[in-house]
């Protein structure tokens, strides 16, 4: 591990709690609008066409459009699948921005501020420029840098995200180490010559759905921590 100097960020999940935070916004949407929905599916429904979305853009079936514009085509959707009727393009795209105002986990400004002491921080997520920049103001996440999917033009798990995040960084894929609640996603940036740091998130899909956290997990990734002060701890930082 002395050779890393970057650490690179999944964000969704991994930095922030997508599910709570969609939950929230959209019960405030519907208090300020008279819009009443089952906010907790309409957050698991909303991210569960994270992932289709982005894949018609890996496989090419689609040119380069960034996750904004994915979240909000998937919104629409939703929206009619709801029966939530009656808004105008403003109020969509208001509901659509709850994405940049995600709400970080309890450790994480605490473990981030410890690690930039040591390392140089950048976010390599699926996220938008804009969305990324957008939650790290509003969270006080301090990051050196915000890579990822937008600037390689390539969405994880593509190689590309991983090795042009690394390029930007002028560093080589092993001194930078992938932070991430997602097993994918580290395995995936291993494949590209990354060290991997594997922070679970119990609660990221809700209680119903929480899993206990193991120390011994994934024997494969160079560190497993329960958090970020945790993993700030075992990187001496």
């Amino acid at each position: 591990m002395e050779t890393v100097k970057a650490l690179t960020f999944d964000v969704f999940g991994t930095v922030v709690d997508w599910r709570a935070s969609i939950i929230r916004e959209g019960e405030a949407f519907g208090r300020a609008r008279g819009v009443g929905a089952d906010w907790a599916r309409f957050a698991d429904a909303w991210r569960g066409l994270y992932q289709p979305s982005m894949d018609e853009v890996r496989s090419g079936r689609r040119a380069w459009t960034k996750l904004d514009d994915l979240h909000r085509e998937s919104l629409v959707r939703l929206l009619d699948d709801f029966g939530i009727t009656g808004l105008d393009a403003a109020a969509i795209d208001d509901l659509n921005r709850a994405w940049h105002r995600l709400d970080p986990w309890p450790d994480v400004v605490a473990g981030l501020t410890r690690l930039k002491r040591k390392f140089v921080l950048a976010t390599l997520s699926n996220g938008n420029v804009a969305l990324m920049v957008n939650m790290a103001r509003r969270a006080g996440l301090p990051w050196d840098a915000i890579l990822g999917a937008e600037p390689a033009r390539a969405y994880k798990p593509r190689p590309d995200a991983y090795l042009r995040t690394a390029d930007f960084l002028g560093l080589r894929p092993a001194e930078c180490l992938m932070v991430a609640a997602h097993p994918n996603d580290l395995m995936a940036a291993r494949g590209c010559g990354f060290r991997t740091a594997y922070v679970p998130r119990p609660l990221e899909h809700g209680p119903e759905r929480a899993v206990a956290f193991r120390a011994d997990a994934r024997p494969e990734f160079d560190v497993v921590a329960q958090d970020f002060v945790a993993l700030a701890d075992e990187l001496g930082a």
